[in-house]
């Protein structure tokens, strides 16, 4: 994900950033990224701040889409569980993508699946201009957008139980040790992702850092509504889609780790 937003979401000590790991392999924008205050460190602590806007620079593209396609795919955040099956127009699996970054990956699953139904959550601008621009070149009909904060849109507008996966790839590692707390998968977090997926659905993680690929196979494994579907890391599934970014860092000897787990 680029940097021009900087979500910063608090559920009980998880937080979630944009996807800003280095990896522009999957969209995203690499460039550095400046840590915000601790609202924790405040004396008058906030039970949520959902995100900090940044300064970001919109394509005639991106700002053409999101006028011509924005009021068709772009779904508004509403305090009520979406109906899939009235927003899509059928009954079909359905995959939610948290941090999409600027959609590449997003938009080749969607295209790869057309009888899997995929709802993506940013809050970056660019990144939901590109990913609409990307569903009017590849013409994706079982794809919708949410620009809000990803723990509201799981706590309000996600019912238990309807999920048949999510994805979270690449989210921010923060490297620092002080940040980690900030890293989205957290206990927490993933407890509340759980209960939205279905029994049988998958959580399907994936990081090019490793510390933090072994932060996110503690946590999940920690989850009892979670079994891995492998032992440690799982290989990468063949929906996941390589980009020029990923393959260029593993010609370099960087590595990538997947984790699929499945819902009890």
């Amino acid at each position: 994900m680029g940097s021009g937003v900087e979500p910063e979401i608090d559920l009980g000590g998880g937080v979630k950033t944009p996807n800003t790991s280095g990896l522009g392999r999957l969209g995203h924008n690499p460039g550095p990224m400046t840590a915000p205050a601790d609202p924790n460190d405040s004396p008058h602590r906030r039970s949520i701040r959902s995100f900090v806007v940044r300064a970001g620079r919109m394509g005639p593209g991106q700002v053409r889409a999101l006028a011509e396609l924005g009021p068709r795919f772009v779904l508004p955040y509403a305090p009520s569980p979406i109906d899939f099956a009235a927003l899509f127009g059928r009954e079909a699996p359905r995959v939610l993508e948290i941090g999409f970054g600027m959609g590449d990956a997003t938009a080749a699953i969607a295209q790869a699946l057309p009888d899997t139904d995929f709802l993506g959550v940013e809050v970056h601008a660019p990144g939901v201009g590109a990913l609409l621009k990307h569903i009017g070149e590849k013409g994706l009909s079982n794809l919708r957008i949410i620009q809000h904060d990803a723990v509201e849109v799981l706590q309000q507008m996600i019912a238990p139980d309807t999920l048949a996966g999510v994805h979270v790839f690449f989210p921010d590692p923060w490297h620092k040790t002080r940040h980690h707390k900030r890293r989205l998968i957290q206990s927490e977090f993933v407890k509340l992702l759980a209960t939205r997926i279905a029994p049988g659905g998958r959580l399907h993680c994936a990081t090019d850092w490793q510390p933090y690929a072994e932060q996110m196979l503690e946590v999940l494994s920690a989850e009892p509504l979670l079994a891995n579907t492998a032992e440690g890391y799982a290989p990468r599934p063949d929906y996941r889609p390589l980009t020029k970014f990923e393959n260029r860092g593993l010609r370099l000897g960087h590595g990538v780790w997947d984790l699929v787990f499945q819902r009890v």
